[in-house]
């Protein structure tokens, strides 16, 4: 029996290793070792490979596109029983997507004179021609013609009436003074000429209106049919687009541990009643695990790490591992996970439950509390426990939302109860105008340099991959955070946060983030490295009491 040609058998020796039970759970996990031999395998070979050239911004740069990428790694029983695995890159890797050490997309689009090459290079010359047309000088041409005719008319025309309306005074006047200075058959024949001006002037005005108008109708055609060809291009690229996508889709047919195939649309329609988002299928796991079952191999564990530099918006890390996205590939693993025995869901779990909550300080309108890590401010979707209902327990009189501002569920410290309406309105407009004092503080994995300062960068959330955010400077919220060095050792740096807006993960981002201090919290499952706790604090709040408007402050260090 062969082996399949993209199957690796490990360099390393793995007998001792105990082969996990489940597979994977690929949203959040830890890799399981021979998940991590395997990358570490893998990750030799991209250090030392000479088969193609793909430049992750890991050296010299200088003029070059720097493109970091998401491999996976899928290790794999054979027929035989014997440990093997499979490597794969999300996207294409130096411009194609055949290389001997990847297994091949679930559909390859980029071979010789694919019907998806020949339609790219028809929308490409569609926006070829666009842009040239966008770019051309003839329709600001058109344009100012247009509106300088425009207004030459308005003016044209508003002086004709203005004399014509002077004319009309003088005709009154005429009228007045010969009324009763002349015999009726003089005034007759007087009138009856003034009425001939009349009737003239408006048929003037008319033939002035006219003229103008077939002026304006001339420069307006020419406009557009030099609009109507660009429209009818953008149409036509908009048409032919959707079109290419939806014959992709059809290509992208997924095999499950069931042995069920199904396409991206349907799968995406059950999931969500959603439509594929582009890229959708392109992910490591998926190539990975659809390749596993085409040859019947077994899948044990899975686990994907970032090469190379990271993106401007999103924070990645070089070599750190990451879960699947789930705007992308949770619909798709969803199906194709169907019929394994998978890892439960860690997030689910509330192991917090033993955690008590802390009541720092209370009365009649409010209270201040210590919420422990991994407690989440109000109720997930599936889970209940949190600071609410544990509030609505200790608190059942109280009125209104109860909870003022949120913390992260990763995040421990000081947490504002209202008890009342009144209490949590006065206490929320201190938060929106700003007014409330907060200081947070963080063990950083990485020496920052500066001893303070202040981060700009806006966020927003990333539609492809919930609940992280990314740096976005089109349509991103602006988000201020100033800092201060405590303390640096061990590669490490102690430090105070002072939020100035409070958008989810601001500092989480703003310290990881290359634009930011490039340096991710200690334990920040999402932005950096996983360790027992995510090593952010709140350890500062002062705000007006809400009724005795007297200055409360409170300040609780940190746990770690």
């Amino acid at each position: 029996m062969t082996h399949p040609p993209h199957l690796h058998f490990f360099k390393s020796d793995v007998s001792d290793i105990v082969i996990p039970e489940k597979f994977t759970f690929p949203f959040f996990y830890t890799p399981h070792p021979l998940s991590v031999i395997a990358s570490e395998e893998l990750q030799h070979y991209l250090t030392h490979q000479q088969e193609w050239v793909h430049n992750f911004g890991l050296g010299d740069n200088s003029g070059e596109q720097v493109i970091g990428k998401m491999f996976g790694v899928l290790v794999v029983k054979d027929q035989k029983g014997e440990l093997g695995y499979l490597c794969a890159c999300s996207g294409k890797l130096a411009g194609k997507n055949d290389h001997s050490y990847f297994v091949p997309p679930v559909f390859d689009m980029l071979t010789k004179d694919s019907f998806f090459l020949q339609e790219e290079e028809v929308i490409n010359e569609l926006n070829r021609k666009i842009t040239q047309l966008e770019q051309d000088t003839q329709v600001q041409r058109l344009s100012s013609a247009l509106q300088l005719i425009n207004e030459q008319a308005l003016k044209a025309v508003n002086l004709f009436k203005y004399q014509l309306k002077e004319q009309k005074k003088d005709r009154k006047r005429q009228r007045e003074q010969y009324a009763n200075t002349v015999d009726a058959d003089e005034y007759s024949r007087l009138e009856a000429d003034l009425i001939k001006q009349s009737l003239r002037d408006k048929h003037l005005l008319s033939v002035l209106q006219a003229t103008w108008a077939s002026k304006i109708e001339i420069a307006q055609s020419q406009l557009d049919a030099y609009m109507t060809q660009l429209n009818d291009l953008k149409n036509e690229r908009k048409s032919r687009s959707a079109a290419l996508q939806n014959r992709l889709f059809e290509q992208y047919v997924f095999l499950n541990a069931a042995g069920e195939l199904q396409d991206i649309r349907s799968i995406f329609q059950e999931f969500s009643e959603s439509t594929p988002p582009a890229g959708a299928g392109e992910c490591a796991a998926p190539k990975l695990l659809h390749y596993a079952f085409s040859h019947h191999l077994t899948p044990i564990a899975m686990a994907e790490f970032w090469w190379g530099d990271s993106p401007t918006s999103e924070i990645r890390m070089h070599k750190n591992y990451y879960p699947a996205c789930k705007g992308k590939c949770e619909p798709i693993l969803t199906h194709m996970l169907r019929g394994l025995v998978i890892e439960d869901n860690p997030l689910l779990s509330t192991p917090i439950q033993r955690s008590a909550l802390q009541i720092v300080y209370q009365d009649d309108d409010l209270a201040v509390i210590d919420k422990p890590a991994e407690l989440l401010s109000v109720p997930g979707i599936n889970i209940e426990d949190s600071v609410y209902t544990r509030m609505k327990a200790i608190f059942p009189n109280a009125e209104g939302p109860l909870i003022v501002h949120r913390l992260d569920m990763s995040t421990s410290g000081l947490l504002l109860i209202a008890k009342t309406k009144e209490a949590h309105k006065a206490l929320q407009q201190q938060f929106i105008n700003r007014s409330i004092e907060k200081r947070y503080i963080a063990v950083l994995d990485g020496l920052v340099k500066q001893d303070q300062g202040t981060i700009d960068l806006p966020l927003r959330v990333d539609l492809d991959d919930r609940p992280r955010q990314v740096v976005c400077y089109t349509y991103g919220k602006k988000a201020l955070t100033k800092y201060e060095v405590l303390a640096r050792d061990n590669a490490q740096t102690r430090i105070l946060f002072y939020p100035i807006t409070g958008r989810t993960h601001q500092l989480r981002v703003h310290a990881a983030h290359r634009l930011g201090l490039n340096a991710a919290i200690v334990g920040d499952d999402l932005y950096g490295k996983k360790a027992d706790r995510l090593h952010l604090h709140a350890a500062y709040i002062s705000f007006l009491h809400p009724t005795t408007k007297a200055q409360l402050s409170f300040d609780l260090p940190a746990p770690f």
